[in-house]
């Protein structure tokens, strides 16, 4: 359905609002909102009607409800000093008083003559549409094959909240016809297209994929997955996987070069959280106060911001768990913020990823747990969640089941720059299971990706002094007190959330051998 109100068009069925020949980019509870007035134009609004509307019935602050109301204006040309379109009706709601024009279908309903529709503009969010990947096998019955790892990409996608996805009826309509990319954008209103091909020979299969930027010209993103086709559905499952956890960073990455192009003065909240997130995943101290900063603005900017409240928690416990930050006082902004998260939005993985975090430090450890496996359930192909639901796992003194679930998350981002974190959590697991070895192998090799990542020291110090590797252990002592000058044993365990005592004694008795004191 499209609404036209003076330089307006409201298109609900795509979710979005163009002022002239420019999008406007809104908010999804903005947009909702503005639907909600113009198509109960007729009578006046209560605010019960809207938060009944818009929230579902939650509870939401009166600051709230007056910012989302500002935003509508702003967005639509209106104020609140002249109510040209939106009309605050005393003590009884709002009215959309704007003189509008329906279209369905192609035909105007309250205007005469027949309109043509108008281009499709971007949404607020990252647009992006997957193509049917091409069955370059020769073979009429490896068609579903092909389908079902476009469909998977496609359902998988679109369990990242803050991504805009096509349905896969539409992005369908080109299978086995030749279409260029401008072609596909245009059409679908999209920014970034997926694409691939299937070829089958024999009992394997190669798979490769690309992410297109169409406005650029430019190929984001490629790879190519060769795989024995022993079981047809786990390798669907597994590609699937590792496809979409490629392509979410990159996404980002480019999202964030956009954001980097604009003003610092016309930055938007989704701006921000992009130049945040870019800066969270170099994984470094400053970094990390540069995301929060960042962060921070994007939420005076919209409150109910629920990615980026919980990428603000999640931001606070790591840079408290690195040592970097006092732990109480991180602990307490992190709880904060994560419930802020779930009340904004209680299907953002990143929020019960943060909600996890925090609980986690709070030593509320089967609370952890079920927020991390709740994240996981909404989002199962986030890498940071499965690792630090791997660290939560662990710190409870389930060891096995913690280095299957780090593993995990470097299965499905084995190019992650959080991969030397995941090692670490790995390493951790199995000194807990006394593999020393190991858990050395392990941390020096997190270590030799990410040469500041304390966690990695900590557990080769401790790894090293069990094992006797007495000179090890003392040179790795002194690289982790390079890297955290307060580490000391009652540092540990005073900061480090580990369930049962004796894991404690151990992880203790390893830091002694190691020199610590």
């Amino acid at each position: 359905m499209l609404f036209r109100f003076e330089s307006c068009v409201l298109d609900t069925g795509r979710r979005e609002l163009r002022r002239g020949a420019e999008p406007v980019p809104v908010e999804p509870q903005v947009f909702d909102l503005l639907v909600c007035l113009v198509e109960n134009r007729e009578r006046v609004v209560s605010k019960d009607d809207l938060i009944a509307s818009v929230w579902g019935g939650r509870v939401i602050s009166e600051s709230t409800l007056t910012s989302r109301i500002n935003s509508v204006r702003k967005a639509i040309g209106d104020n609140g000093d002249e109510q040209r379109l939106v009309r605050t009706i005393a003590r009884k709601g709002l009215r959309f008083v704007g003189d509008v024009q329906i279209q369905q279908d192609g035909m105007a309903n309250e205007g005469p003559g027949r309109e043509a529709r108008p281009a499709l503009a971007l949404p607020d969010r990252p647009a992006i549409a997957v193509l049917p990947f091409s069955n370059m096998s020769g073979e009429p019955e490896q068609e579903y094959f092909s389908d079902g790892i476009s469909e998977d990409i496609i359902t998988a996608l679109s369990k990242l909240r803050w991504f805009f996805v096509i349905a896969r009826n539409s992005s369908f309509i080109y299978k086995n016809k030749p279409v260029h990319m401008n072609q596909v954008a245009e059409e679908l209103g999209v920014r970034y297209v997926v694409e691939g091909s299937v070829r089958k020979d024999g009992d394997r299969v190669r798979i490769s994929a690309q992410l297109n930027d169409v406005m650029t010209g430019s190929h984001i993103w490629a790879e190519r997955y060769d795989r024995k086709l022993e079981d047809v559905f786990a390798v669907q499952d597994e590609i699937t996987a590792a496809i979409v956890s490629a392509i979410e960073p990159q996404l980002y990455a480019a999202e964030n070069i956009h954001a980097q192009r604009k003003a610092p003065d016309s930055m938007d909240a989704w701006d921000l959280v992009m130049r945040a997130l870019s800066h969270y995943w170099r994984v470094t101290r400053q970094d990390n106060v540069v995301a929060q900063a960042l962060l921070e603005k994007a939420i005076a900017i919209d409150a109910q911001y629920g990615q980026a409240l919980g990428l603000l928690a999640t931001s606070y416990m790591f840079t408290a768990h690195m040592g970097w930050a006092d732990m109480a006082k991180a602990a307490e902004l992190a709880e904060r913020s994560a419930l802020a998260a779930i009340r904004a939005d209680s299907e953002d993985a990143w929020a019960h990823h943060g909600l996890g975090h925090a609980y986690l430090f709070a030593r509320r450890y089967d609370d952890s747990l079920a927020e991390f496996e709740l994240a996981l359930r909404l989002n199962p192909n986030f890498a940071l969640a499965q690792a630090f639901y791997g660290l939560s796992l662990s710190y409870s003194g389930r060891w096995q089941e913690a280095d299957d679930a780090a593993r995990r998350a470097l299965r499905l981002s084995p190019r992650d720059p959080y991969s030397a974190v995941y090692l670490g959590i790995a390493a951790y697991a199995q000194f807990l299971g006394h593999n020393y070895a190991e858990a050395i192998r392990l941390s020096r090799e997190a270590i030799r990706q990410r040469s500041d990542f304390v966690g990695a020291h900590r557990v080769l110090t401790a790894a090293a002094g069990m094992a006797g590797e007495t000179d090890v252990a003392k040179a790795a002592l002194k690289d982790l007190q390079r890297a955290q000058p307060n580490i000391s044993l009652a540092w540990i365990s005073d900061h480090m959330p580990i369930r049962n005592g004796a894991d404690l004694h151990h992880y203790l008795e390893g830091f002694r051998r190691g020199g610590l004191i």
